[in-house]
């Protein structure tokens, strides 16, 4: 567990997570989620491009994941 734990606390994972469930929860559709989801998952990593840093995909996958379980919170609070 320390090792998850460790591993979601490198380059701000938690942050992608905890940033993608806020974004899927409060999102209206399916849609409306996956559109603001994927569009600032990549937005947040060409920002770290730009500063000379590097794509990371592992940061873009969990804030799309992020996404999806807040969406499935939604979902499973009201209704839709």
């Amino acid at each position: 567990m320390k090792k998850v734990i460790s591993w979601l606390k490198q380059s701000n994972r938690l942050k992608h997570i905890g940033g993608g469930i806020v974004i899927g929860a409060f999102a209206d559709s399916d849609y409306c989620a996956a559109y603001a989801g994927i569009g600032v998952a990549a937005a947040l990593e060409l920002k770290d491009k730009l500063w000379g840093g590097k794509w990371d995909w592992i940061d873009f996958a969990l804030t799309v994941a992020g996404v999806v379980i807040g969406r499935l919170i939604r979902i499973v609070i009201c209704g839709k």
